[in-house]
């Protein structure tokens, strides 16, 4: 049983807490002691965190654009906003995907090289990428709350697709990080995809969350078919990627949408 400073019995606030405490470096109480699984069973909060992250990028959006600057280095202090309270940990997990993807050899390999904290020619470029697709597809928004709003539904609905891609793969490394967090149940996987398209027809609206929604699936589906063939599952590394890559689609279908 999880056991917390803020709360001794396990519900939403302590698995919001367990949840926020571990996709960002905000500067919270620790959660104290949990087991191994423990949080699987609060990846239900996951898009909770996602609000709130979105929300404060949101925030630096709007607020650069309302200080004058153009539409693209406002869209780029947001998600440096986002870099930074979440400590890079998705961005991590996407760079070293790509660098295991970009090595010769087979799975062994592959999974070596993903190990290595250096980041390769590989990781860089899918680091470009990610913050240059996020950035543009935010400066074609037409004013900052849009911005905001996308921003809102891209980080709550991305991160619900964590435990859903842990539903359909099974980890590679039983003492890695990804294996380490517990497979979440169905219910918890359902109830994390339920919260986080709610969150996203409050940014979006009922026709942009449906959008995002098919982004979000195409743009994690690419990455589970590639984890499944080429690494047999997934890792702490494929689930960052996988919120990378419904990130970007979202944003990329709410550009498509409102511009």
């Amino acid at each position: 049983m999880r056991q917390s400073p803020l709360s001794p019995a396990p519900g939403w606030w302590s698995d919001l807490h367990l949840s926020t405490s571990f996709l960002t470096r905000l500067p919270l109480p620790d959660p104290g002691v949990v087991e191994a699984g423990g949080l699987a069973l609060a990846m239900r909060c996951f898009p909770l965190v996602g609000l709130g992250l979105g929300l404060i990028a949101g925030l630096v959006a709007a607020l650069g654009l309302g200080l004058g600057l153009p539409p693209l280095p406002s869209a780029l202090l947001a998600v440096l906003a986002m870099v930074l309270l979440t400590g890079a940990l998705h961005e991590d997990g996407l760079a070293d995907l790509a660098d295991g993807m970009g090595a010769r050899g087979d799975r062994d390999k592959r999974l070596e090289v993903m190990r290595d904290s250096r980041t390769g020619a590989f990781g860089v470029l899918a680091l470009l990428f990610s913050v240059g697709l996020r950035a543009s597809a935010l400066a074609a928004l037409p004013g900052g709350w849009r911005m905001a709003g996308a921003l809102i539904a891209a980080a709550a609905l991305s991160r619900a697709m964590i435990p859903a891609a842990m539903q359909v793969m099974a980890a590679v490394r039983p003492q890695g990080l990804g294996a380490s967090a517990g497979t979440p149940d169905a219910s918890t996987a359902a109830t994390a995809a339920g919260l986080g398209l709610g969150v996203a027809m409050l940014g979006l609206g009922l026709g942009g969350a449906l959008a995002a929604a098919v982004a979000a699936l195409l743009g994690s589906l690419a990455i589970v078919v590639l984890a499944r063939r080429t690494l047999g599952g997934y890792t702490g590394d494929v689930l960052g990627a996988v919120q990378q890559a419904a990130e970007i689609a979202i944003l990329l279908a709410a550009a498509m949408v409102w511009s």
